[in-house]
């Protein structure tokens, strides 16, 4: 069953306000379990590809919620 164009816009706005703050959070933490110590951080690049890479696997299950909803509805 498909969205309507209102309920994508909906579930895309819910998804950016209550999913992606979490999804922070849990990145967050699982680098502070990954290491716990902050003495002994990664180096700055490897923590930073840790980050872009959780952003792109947060991003790819939700893409075909987000594509279009900047559009004008089509069915109006």
């Amino acid at each position: 069953m498909a969205l309507t164009h209102k309920a994508k816009k909906r579930w895309s706005l819910a998804i950016l306000l209550v999913g992606l703050p979490l999804y922070i959070v849990a990145s967050v933490t699982i680098i502070n379990f990954l290491y716990p110590d902050p003495t002994t951080r990664p180096p700055l690049w490897i923590e930073l590809s840790i980050y872009i890479g959780l952003g792109i696997l947060w991003a790819f299950p939700f893409k075909f919620m987000f594509k279009g909803v900047g559009q004008a509805d089509p069915d109006a």
